[in-house]
């Protein structure tokens, strides 16, 4: 009894011990959550999310103890006033919501000393830049979808400088240089001194060594914001000084940073680096410099500067002008830098060429594309979003015989399928099939089935056989149910089946993209797979249909815990654990410490969609199993574009992306990827003469993968499923 008892009192303090070691790695966690968001604070100034160039960032702030001191405060202010009021789960180690105050911060740290009027100024000012924030982010993004940029500390920062008229108790600002650095900066060439001192001034440290630290700040973030930020200045520079008439007073004007920071949002923030990017950034850039003499005349009267005004205006205006004209290269998702984002869009624009209205083959078996999207014959104008199907033989003909008869053409009365699960909104179902050869021209859909789909569009199949329509108006249809048989009512020169998207339930209504979904085309002797596409005209497609238990192994459930044992060249490395968690937009990732690698499945095929972090683990998964057709058919081959952030190491990847930046095609890299056995794909990826193969073997039992192994000329690197 005695030694029960004992036994549980040891299981008692081991759980004492556990709980209290959680608590400690929860506050840890939070700690770094905490210093990682101040830090960022000053990274999302220069467009970035970097935390040991934010602690460089903030440390150079110091170089003027007060304003380094004074940014801090404010900072720390709007931070605590956020948790009070439960925001906490907003930041997220983020310094989006608080670098307004950190800039509010140093604009009064740069006017005043610090004493205790203006510590209170500060918290105040602080608390007051982040609920403007907080709001005017908001209220930008739900009405007219733009960032709030600067524009609550131009309002703060302009109205404490007003009011500080009417403050006798604060006082001001005196700052001293060292005798040397003023002799070294009489010897610096002008354009160098401009740069550096303009850069400096944007976080109130307008002196070229503040200026030299931040700019090799930006280089180390980011070689695109880099040459965007210098070429900017240049050319804000040349404009400046060709209307002033004078270079050295155009170099002297310390609000020219503004033209670093609009060729830097426009160029490779808020756009997609391209050679049209730049060519919009160097526009801004040289419409900019009569707002920035403008406002720095008009608020000169009242001792103040214009801050960041021009900027705001100017990329403001921009972007939703932008967004009006519907232009293609707005950036709908910033990664952190202009190359990650450039990285994503690129990979995610080759790797997803389908849409959301996504349909599956209204046919079985292997049919021929007679037309595709802006077809050669019909298919044009406000109808070029459709599709016709037909049946070839190995010689490319559609009929056999001579073709006199329908009944020679190999598609009549196949079976046609519903593309879509819904309600049958109207058909024709009693109109004559033409002769081959002959056209009906007053009724040009002749048998139709019109589908409402309830994700908000309509599908048009057309061109059905007389009395072969099965279904009626008004009923339900699920995907893959037979509608009826192939026919050639209507104006249809021979049997084929017409298949097109459109927005309202008229038949000729204006046709919209759509794609189809899980099928595969046949060349030469392969299968090769397409998970969201449009087949092109000639292509031979084949309707695939997802199998339920490869579903089932590659459904990962929420918290489900998995152990690896990581292996190079043979030797074992370390044991690493994951966990499957949920996103706040419902998608679910993989996740070890501060690294995570999302998933999803979605209409017959697993993706990997990116990954955040370092985590070589992660990379191998997503360079082995980008994606997954879930259904095995043997010798089944696809083919996906990869992210250069999970092939490259970080030197080649910055090269490659920067050079991306004005080639798109350079970013590409290719895997193709096959089953070489039901649980078994092997992979080969290729890119600038490397490359890696690849190989996958399934877990039937215990779900998702046993083993992964990417193998190069430089190393063999290998995942053991534990558990």
């Amino acid at each position: 009894m005695k030694t029960t008892f004992q036994s549980d009192k040891k299981i008692i303090q081991k759980e004492i011990i556990l709980e209290e070691q959680k608590l400690i790695l929860k506050k840890i966690r939070s700690f770094w959550g905490y210093f990682r968001t101040i830090a960022n604070s000053y990274s999302e100034i220069f467009f970035f999310e970097n935390f040991w160039l934010g602690l460089l960032l903030l440390a150079a702030t110091f170089i003027y103890p007060n304003i380094g001191l004074s940014g801090l405060i404010c900072v720390l202010s709007a931070y605590e006033f956020a948790r009070f009021l439960g925001l906490k789960k907003i930041f997220r180690g983020s310094g989006f919501y608080t670098y307004n105050p950190l800039l509010v911060g140093l604009s009064i740290g740069y006017l005043f000393k610090l004493s205790l009027f203006s510590f209170f100024l500060i918290v105040t000012a602080g608390i007051l830049t982040f609920i403007i924030t907080f709001g005017l982010a908001n209220i930008f993004y739900h009405f007219f979808r733009l960032p709030v940029l600067n524009i609550p500390f131009v309002l703060i920062s302009t109205a404490i400088y007003l009011a500080s008229y009417k403050y006798s108790n604060l006082l001001f600002t005196e700052f001293k240089t060292w005798s040397f650095l003023i002799d070294v900066a009489e010897h610096l060439p002008i354009w160098f001194l401009g740069l550096t001192q303009s850069l400096g001034a944007l976080l109130f440290c307008p002196h070229f060594i503040g200026g030299l630290i931040f700019l090799t700040v930006i280089f180390l973030a980011s070689r695109i914001l880099f040459v965007l930020a210098v070429g900017g200045y240049f050319l804000g520079l040349l404009i400046l000084s060709f209307l002033e008439g004078s270079i050295y007073q155009a170099a002297s004007n310390l609000g020219a940073f503004n033209f670093s920071l609009i060729a830097m949002a426009i160029g490779g923030v808020f756009l997609i680096p391209s050679p049209k990017s730049y060519i919009l950034a160097a526009l801004s850039v040289a419409i900019s410099p009569f707002l920035l003499d403008a406002s720095t005349f008009f608020w000169a009267q009242y001792g103040i500067p214009s801050f960041t005004l021009p900027f705001n205006v100017v990329v403001l205006s921009l972007l939703y002008t932008l967004g009006l004209a519907g232009f293609p290269l707005l950036a709908s998702y910033y990664r952190g830098s202009p190359e990650r984002t450039l990285d994503h869009y690129l990979s995610y624009l080759a790797r997803f060429p389908g849409t959301l209205r996504t349909l599956s083959l209204p046919v079985a078996g292997e049919w021929t594309v007679w037309q595709s999207f802006d077809g050669s014959w019909t298919h044009k104008g406000i109808w070029r979003y459709a599709v016709d199907f037909v049946i070839t033989d190995e010689n490319g003909q559609t009929y056999h015989g001579d073709g006199i008869y329908l009944d020679d053409y190999y598609c009549f009365g196949k079976p046609v399928l519903s593309p879509v699960r819904g309600r049958v909104v109207s058909l024709a179902n009693d109109i004559e099939d033409n002769p081959p050869g002959t056209v009906n021209e007053t009724q040009n859909w002749g048998n139709y089935v019109l589908i409402y789909d309830e994700r908000g569009f309509y599908v048009l199949l057309a061109h059905f056989r007389k009395d072969s329509i099965k279904v009626k108006e008004g009923q339900w249809v699920e995907q893959g149910q037979i509608l009826g048989q192939c026919g050639s009512s209507g104006y249809s020169p021979q049997p084929h089946l017409h298949v097109q998207v459109q927005l309202t339930p008229e038949l000729g209504a204006p046709t919209q993209p759509f794609s189809f979904v899980h099928y595969a085309v046949l060349k030469h002797n392969s299968l090769i797979y397409k998970a969201n596409d449009i087949p092109k005209e000639g292509e031979l497609v084949q309707g695939l249909y997802p199998d339920k238990a490869m579903e089932n192994m590659m459904s990962l459930v929420l918290d489900q815990e998995m152990t690896f044992e990581f292996i190079v060249n043979g030797i074992p490395q370390k044991q690493i654990s994951f966990k499957v968690h949920m996103d706040t937009d419902g998608t679910y990732y993989l996740a070890q410490k501060h690294d995570s690698l999302y998933f999803n499945k979605f209409e017959g095929t697993f993706y990997f969609l990116r990954h955040d972090g370092q985590a070589i683990w992660f990379k191998m998964l997503f360079l082995a199993l980008p994606r997954m057709p879930l259904v095995y058919q043997k010798g089944l081959v696809w083919e996906d574009f990869l992210p250069l952030e999970t092939f490259y190491g970080r030197v080649k990847r910055a090269f490659y992306t920067f050079l991306a930046s004005f080639n798109h095609r350079l970013a590409e890299i290719k895997g193709i990827y096959e089953f070489s056995a039901p649980n078994q794909i092997k992979g080969k990826i290729s890119q600038g003469g490397e490359e890696i193969k690849t190989q996958v073997i399934l877990d039937s039992l215990k779900g998702f993968v046993q083993e992964v192994v990417l193998d190069s000329k430089k190393y063999k690197l290998s995942l053991r499923r534990l558990s």
